[in-house]
């Protein structure tokens, strides 16, 4: 048995691996008939990877419920990934820690993924309120519907927006989810001409965000920053200092970065 044949079972070899992973990020700790129903795969098929995997120190089973979870040395592999980010992340949470303190909410920081054309949560501070935004670090938006997708976007050049809105599944996520691409354009240019990104229950019902991009000493815009509000608890009256508060912290983290406005 060789050629195409081969290659399609590797493959659907390898998305079982990876389906075996995602339930046990999503679950925590799982047994093995959830698993296996999760994953869509037989129990004997599921059996045989998640051994191979506690073999390879990536997935543990508890001896008294029998069922498994993952270990850290898969966050050890992400942790070591996120070295190549390292400025960011030292430049950025000086910046968040400041905007986390003037304004008590949730503050994200978010990259592009230009394979799912999503965000990804890399840095966060958590609101000083019980009732706030919750983020999951490693979490993957869809750009089209968050303040950080439209930050990373606005300023990028627009044949390159045209290209990234080509290949997007521009699904409803929320009451005000924007779904045609024209109308998210049009959105884009706002975003850079005011200077700021803002979405209003276009994720997540109850909630408002708003984002501003970071650049690198090229200009390019490598991340953004999110402040994010529950509906009830954003001040209209404080949206021009949130503005600031998010431009300043922009400015800052790209002037770290060796970014040079104009």
């Amino acid at each position: 048995m060789t050629g195409p044949q081969v290659k399609t079972e590797n493959v659907a070899a390898v998305l079982k691996v990876f389906a075996v992973l995602e339930s046990l990020v999503d679950e925590r700790s799982v047994g093995l008939a959830d698993l296996a129903q999760r994953a869509m795969t037989s129990k004997s098929t599921a059996h045989r990877l998640l051994q191979t995997m506690v073999d390879l120190g990536y997935v543990e089973q508890d001896p008294e419920t029998e069922k498994y979870r993952l270990t850290l040395k898969l966050f050890s592999l992400g942790a070591r990934s996120l070295e190549e980010q390292s400025d960011l992340l030292r430049v950025a949470d000086k910046a968040m820690g400041k905007l986390s303190r003037a304004t008590g909410e949730s503050i994200n920081l978010g990259v592009l993924d230009n394979q799912e054309q999503r965000v990804v949560y890399i840095h966060k501070y958590e609101s000083f309120y019980n009732l706030s935004m919750k983020s999951t670090l490693g979490l993957r938006n869809p750009l089209h519907s968050t303040s950080l997708g439209k930050a990373l976007l606005a300023w990028r050049d627009e044949d390159e927006i045209r290209e990234l809105l080509a290949k997007m599944d521009m699904k409803k996520q929320a009451p005000n989810t924007i779904t045609d691409p024209e109308v998210f354009f049009d959105q884009l240019m706002l975003t850079r001409d005011r200077g700021f990104a803002e979405e209003v229950e276009e994720s997540e019902a109850g909630v408002r965000c708003m984002a501003i991009p970071i650049f690198n000493h090229l200009g390019k815009s490598i991340a953004a920053v999110s402040i994010g509000f529950p509906l009830f608890r954003f001040d209209q009256g404080r949206r021009e200092e949130y503005i600031e508060l998010l431009k300043a912290c922009g400015e800052e983290a790209s002037s770290a970065l060796g970014h040079q406005p104009g």
